[in-house]
């Protein structure tokens, strides 16, 4: 019995690895997605839009139509709100910690034309702008490098832009800037962009136990 119980010591052995997830590179924006998804639609419509019919890129910017400025075209953000269809309940694991999932959304553009044309050529100027714009975000409704930018590129994430259908009731409720005579404008859908939390919580360790058995007298584990 001791002779059995010292050969099996000495063949037997235990290995115990810490195994902790990899940091690698987080497929989540940080707080700064809102302002990126703006300045992704800048680079897009200004690349695209520009010298026809607009003819320099720095007549497109984010603005209110009631502050527009100079500008020929304004993007507005309208509202924002949670994006339940793109809502993750997992938790992230990430350098031995578990963080919190992310805050999905989804962003609302208020697109305007702004000719600085005569009265009569003023219209017509306008809705050319407009067209352009909506075959420029049907043909990217998915965007993608390289338009993307700042943590919006670095995550790999896909934007998907979609036109809201609305009666010309809803764009006047949605239309609020003072005394300012409505315009006809074009409404987009932007997203969903995911913000990462900055809440975690220590994760648990995963263990793996390797065992080796070994016969005295025999070369090669089985």
């Amino acid at each position: 019995m001791n002779l059995l119980a010292k050969n099996v010591a000495i063949c037997f052995s235990a290995k115990v690895i810490i195994l902790t997830p990899s940091r690698g590179v987080s497929s989540i924006g940080s707080y700064t997605a809102i302002a990126e998804v703006g300045a992704s639609l800048l680079k897009l419509l200004r690349e695209q839009l520009s010298p026809d019919p607009i003819a320099r890129p720095d007549l497109i910017g984010l603005a209110s139509p009631a502050d527009k400025g100079d500008l020929s075209l304004s993007l507005y953000l309208v509202g924002v709100r949670e994006s339940g269809d793109a809502r993750r309940n997992a938790m992230q694991a990430q350098g031995g910690q578990l963080r919190y999932p992310p805050l999905a959304l989804d962003l609302t553009y208020l697109v305007t034309a702004h000719s600085a044309a005569e009265p009569l050529a003023r219209t017509l100027d306008e809705h050319l702008m407009l067209g352009k714009v909506m075959q420029t975000l049907y043909d990217n409704a998915v965007l993608r490098a390289p338009y993307l930018e700042g943590s919006l590129a670095m995550s790999g994430e896909e934007l998907r832009i979609t036109a809201e259908n609305m009666d010309t009731d809803q764009l006047v409720r949605l239309w609020q800037f003072g005394d300012l005579p409505y315009k006809l404008s074009l409404v987009y859908r932007v997203g969903p962009i995911l913000l990462e939390s900055t809440r975690v919580k220590p994760g648990p360790r995963v263990v793996e136990r390797r065992i080796t058995l070994r016969d005295i007298g025999e070369g090669e584990p089985r």
